[in-house]
Parts: C-alpha cells; structure tokens; sequence
C-alpha cells in the first residue's frame, strides 16, 4: 500500500487521484492522522478531503463570544505537540491558532483540498481500493478520488444545521433568534436584554461572556446540568514546564490530568452521592449565601451521565454573585413577541434570545458507503476498537472520549491505523476487514451516554459488543495498552490481498477535474 512519490499539492489531470490513504476532515483530528501518517510513511501519499475552506473544523466553525475549550490543553494538545501557553482551559482563537500552526509546519496545509464534500465511498475487493465521490463548494460539480485506505476524522455533528427544538410561537418574536452553532458576526448586544436557552457547555460559556456588553443575561435551562469551576492556568504544568523544560513536562502534566480525570469520572461512576456532595460544596463556596442550588444546580441525573461542564476561575458563579446573570429553571410554553412565557406563568423580556440547544449527530459527515455494490447501514454493523466497522475492509474512524479529552482518543486511533498499515505493508497484505463471527455477542448503543445529541440518532450509530474488541473503549490507559502496543491481529481482523485489477475503471471526465 504504499506509493512510490508524494502527490503534488495541487495535481491536475483528467484522471481521478489516486492516494494510499484519503483522510476526510481537517479539524482537530485530521490534522492530527496526517501528522501521524506522514512521520510514519514519509513514501506513502494522502490527500485530506475538506467540505469547508479552512483548516481547524469545530474551532473556525465556532465564533460565539468566550468561545473555548470544554477540556485541559494539555490532553486536548497534540501528544507530539505539546501546549505550551500558560491557559490550560483555552480561548477558540489559540485552539485554532494551534492547529493551524501543526498542520503549517508538518507541510500538511500543502495536502488539503478545500470546498470538497465528500457524498459516497464504494469499495471494490477486486481492486482493493475506495473509491470516494465529492462535491466542490464552490460549483457542486462532482469529483473523484481513489485510495488504499480510507481515515474519516469528520467528527460526528453536523457543521451546516445546530438543533433547536420546535417551540411553539418562535416567529412571534420582534427580537433575534441565533443559534451558537451560526453566530453572526454583527450581532449586537450591547445594552440588550439576551436570553439563553440551555445549561450544557456552549451555555454556561457564552452566558459570562455576553455579561461584558449586555444589559442583563439570563440563563434558561429545563434541567440543571453538574457544574464544576477549574482554574485556567494549571499552576503544577505551569512550573513544571519551568523547571524541566516543555519536552521534559508535557508528558507529565498530560498524564498528571488524565490520572485526575479518570479518577473524577471513576468516582462518579461508583460514588454518585459522594461526587454530588463533592460539586455541591464547591457550589455553595462560589454562589451568594442562601442561593437556591436545589431548583438551579441540582440535576436529575447521576454525574457523568452527562459530560460534566467546566467554568474556568468560576467565572458563571462570579457574574451570578454581581448579579450581571440570572438563572432560570423552567419550561417554555410559548415565545412572545417580546420574549418568552415559561409553563410557570413567569414572562422573561428579551432582545435576543440565543438557542444553546444542541447539535445534530452527523455520522461520517452524511456519507454513504458501500462494499462490492452492497450499500452499508452503519447501525447494522458493529464498531471494531471503537474505530471500524464490521464487513467493511481498509477504513476507520475517529470519535473521540465522552469522559476525557477527544485528542487522547484521535492520537491513538491514528497510531493505531498506522500500526496497522504498517502490519500490511510488511505482509503483503492489500486488504483488511474485521469480521463478527460470533452468534454470542450481544450489542448495546455505542455511546452510553445521556447528552440529548446523541440520544436523538443513537440507532443511527455503530454498535457496541459485549466484549473486546466490539467496544468503544472510554479509558484512556486501557486503550493506550490495547491501541498502542496490543496485537493487530486478532480472531476477527481478516486480512487478505486480492488481485488488483490490471487498469482502473475509466473516469468519466466531468468527475475528474480537480481545482
């Protein structure tokens, strides 16, 4: 599987490209398998494959005020770059700014194809390769690719369309309705009355945030969320990168904060009521004595059914103790033409109201696939490491951690893709695919997780298995053990290497221009 030369930046031809690995994505994760890939198999040529135009994925999608981090930079950062700024909970600025600048030094920018959304991927085992269709933004013409292997680091929401709920008599309101997901860039609050619904991470953000400019904020949530307030500066990485040096401390800081985050969801998997009496007392140090934490901090849920929502140096507490911020729990019956009626009869006046209600699952960016002419449901396959799919050769996926950062999880997924080429190139092998052959294994959703997202298009997903390695695993030192140093091989990774046929199929030439 691997090509004599590195394709040009640009090609022009009237064939389709062929590459040994097509990445689709370049967000935080694609960015992140091309630097892995390419430090790997300097002979080995990719493209990555990029709907929008321009590098960084959620962090250039997102441009709502405070926009930053859910997640310590120093397991959000690359392993093989370390964060060296001194925020650990960082801005959408640096974020980008940071993935851009790996993808500029690596050469990976020279790689990428802007505008080209992927809509289909057909493997051929006579050929042993992908074929993928395109669309470029800019025209809609479709384009053709070909390749050995296909890595899709698109995520798994929908960057084009937020979720926002049916409310009853939203076109009455005389004010602005905005989605975080489409947050224009003239947008106006100052001295405004906003409104936001909502109490997961984009919300308790964006609610000290807007305190800067507008007149008052109120936050309005159906439920409370678990909220925890961490510093933004990490004194102990912080000097530790003084007195050892960047190269020396970033490992140590990284696992420092993995061992603290695996702990904290530990306990609140098997120690519910002490982890609650844990964030409760944290609440009751950062709000105003009397405040009512039972109806606005108290969710219905255990911790970590959800992600827990982090506010650095307490932030949201501190614009609710000077009153800048109001926290409202309860239903909505019906927006007004100046603002909203909630189910209690209580009228909320807004100038703006800002819908921090959610994303849509998107899975493989809305591609379709499928094998030898046979279309693939992904909820009828079942995830192999929480990375490919069962009866679908040479391809994987990146979904990163609920529970800890999602680059703990991409780089080792994109390490593990590279052991695995690496597998079949010494071998010989052109084709690999693993395969459930076992009557026994019983399936589960592969999230187990509560966030409204993901149980709206759960049964869209993959499935989980009963046992390795049909699991999606959420600890990150147990895959490190299993994705970094375990076996390739395995009862139900099947390899093979089918004859390649002797010429590539013609391409029509409306689907072989590139721009």
């Amino acid at each position: 599987m691997t090509s004599s030369s590195v394709l040009p930046a640009a090609p022009d031809g009237t064939a389709a490209e062929h590459v040994d690995v097509l990445i689709v994505g370049a967000g935080l994760s694609g960015i992140g398998a091309a630097h892995h890939l390419q430090a790997a198999f300097p002979g080995k040529s990719y493209r990555i494959l990029e709907s929008r135009d321009a590098i960084g994925g959620t962090w250039d999608l997102f441009r709502y005020p405070g926009v930053r981090s859910d997640s310590d930079m120093q397991t959000l950062g690359y392993r093989f770059r370390p964060w060296t700024q001194a925020e650990a909970i960082a801005d959408g600025p640096s974020i980008l700014s940071y993935v851009r600048d790996t993808a500029a030094q690596a050469g990976i920018d020279r790689h990428i194809l802007f505008g080209h959304r992927v809509r289909s991927a057909s493997w051929s085992t006579a050929d042993a390769r992908w074929t993928v269709e395109a669309n470029r933004a800019a025209g809609g013409e479709p384009v053709r690719f070909s390749c050995g292997f296909l890595f899709v680091c698109s995520g798994y929401y929908r960057y084009d369309q937020g979720y926002t709920p049916q409310f009853e008599g939203i076109e009455r309101f005389a004010g602005q309705v905005v989605h975080p997901q489409h947050w224009p860039e003239d947008l106006d609050y100052a001295g405004k009355r906003v409104v936001v619904i909502g109490s997961g991470a984009t919300a308790v953000t964006l609610v000290p945030a807007m305190t800067d400019k507008a007149a008052h904020v109120t936050m309005l949530q159906r439920s409370p969320t678990y909220i925890i307030s961490v510093p933004s500066r990490d004194p102990i990485s912080n000097g530790l990168r003084k007195l050892l040096g960047t190269r020396l401390s970033y490992p140590v800081a990284r696992w420092k904060n993995v061992v603290l985050q695996t702990a904290i969801y530990q306990l609140s998997r098997r120690r519910p009521e002490l982890m609650k009496s844990v964030l409760r007392s944290g609440l009751k140090r950062q709000l105003p004595g009397g405040y009512d934490l039972d109806t606005h901090f108290k969710p219905r849920y255990q911790p970590w059914d959800q992600r827990l929502c982090l506010v650095p140096d307490g932030d949201l507490f501190k614009a609710i103790s000077r009153g800048d911020v109001s926290v409202v729990t309860d239903q909505i019956r019906t927006f007004t033409d100046s603002g909203i009626t909630l189910a209690s009869g209580q009228q909320l006046d807004a100038d703006i109201i800002v819908t921090a209600t959610g994303l849509n699952l998107h899975l493989f960016g809305g591609m379709s696939l499928s094998v030898d002419g046979e279309p693939v449901d992904p909820a009828g396959t079942l995830a192999y490491k929480g990375m490919m799919l069962s009866g679908v050769p040479n391809f994987a996926f990146t979904v990163g951690y609920t529970n800890a950062s999602w680059t703990l999880k991409a780089d080792l997924v994109s390490e593990y893709v590279c052991r695995l080429l690496r597998y079949m190139d010494a071998r010989g092998y052109r084709q690999c695919v693993p395969v459930n052959d076992d009557p026994t294994l019983q399936t589960r959703p592969l999230l187990d997780f509560a966030a409204g997202y993901v149980q709206r298009s759960v049964h869209l997903l993959p499935k989980n298995g009963s046992r390795a390695p049909w699991q999606l695993g959420m600890n990150y030192a147990h895959d490190l053990v299993r994705l970094r140093h375990g076996r390739i091989r395995d009862a139900a990774m099947r390899f093979s290497s089918p004859d390649p046929a002797e010429q590539p199929s013609p391409v029509p030439s409306e689907l072989s221009a590139l721009s």
